[in-house]
């Protein structure tokens, strides 16, 4: 069976190789000013918050949005209600920097970069892009390292939502001071989603952590059952691109 996230993580590698040889280290951190850790102060104003994700395309599904640009889907969550917006700059995505960058100066959101980080260079990065938060796959990276980003992340002022899929990588993060902590619905070899993950993994959580349920979420319904489970909020993409109307299915799934 194709394994999607072990083809994209060999991929990273070399993308990220090509990004230090047209830009080193040292000449990102020359340009970079740290954040105000803007993602954990906007879910402190509220119990529920709405992470939207301006997301083109899928490595299992393919193109899930040809009427919108990113920069278009950005202004419509900012503008019905979402938290914060989740932007991707990995390829398999049609995500790109540049595309990060365009949001950056449209939206006064807080920006989450959504990419399969495996260097601290992709870290300091994130920061350049302007990124308020960076996404740490726990299944991705040894508990050394889950460790170590988390930290090079707080020490540019920008916080980080470390990834969960099953019980040994709720152990990892919980192992590590992670304020945010995201269950992801999503199969990592197959890319299917059910939110019935969430509500396996919640009762290993630890409540005093900021609990995300990402991705299949497609109904006010599936956010009232994460939401009544236990859940701090969602990050949602498909469920919001694939709607007939963006804005109104922000708006119920903000709520």
């Amino acid at each position: 069976m194709r394994d999607i996230l072990a083809e994209i993580v060999a991929e990273k590698k070399a993308i990220v190789a090509a990004a230090k040889s047209k830009m080193p280290l040292e000449e990102i951190k020359a340009k970079i000013k740290p954040d105000t850790f803007r993602m954990s102060k906007k879910f402190k104003k509220g119990d529920w918050n709405l992470i939207a994700e301006c997301k083109l395309q899928s490595p299992a599904k393919g193109r899930l949005n040809k009427t919108h640009t990113v920069e278009e889907l950005a202004r419509i969550y900012e503008e019905s209600g979402a938290s914060m917006l989740s932007v991707h700059t990995d390829p398999h995505f049609l995500g790109c920097n540049e595309d990060f960058a365009k949001v950056r100066q449209l939206v006064k959101l807080p920006l989450l970069r959504k990419d399969f980080i495996i260097d601290e260079y992709q870290i300091y990065e994130a920061r350049m892009l302007g990124a308020d938060a960076i996404l740490l796959i726990a299944r991705i990276l040894t508990p050394a390292q889950l460790k170590e980003f988390l930290y090079t992340a707080w020490s540019l002022g920008m916080d980080a939502l470390v990834e969960v899929h099953d019980e040994a990588d709720m152990k990892a993060a919980l192992s590590t001071p992670a304020e945010f902590i995201g269950i992801n619905n999503r199969n990592l070899k197959t890319f299917k989603t059910d939110i019935q993950q969430t509500l396996d993994l919640l009762p290993s959580a630890d409540s005093s952590r900021v609990l995300i349920s990402e991705s299949g979420v497609f109904s006010a319904e599936d956010a009232k059952v994460l939401r009544a489970a236990g859940c701090d909020g969602i990050l949602v993409g498909e469920g919001l691109v694939r709607s007939e109307n963006i804005g109104a299915m922000t708006r119920k799934l903000s709520h």
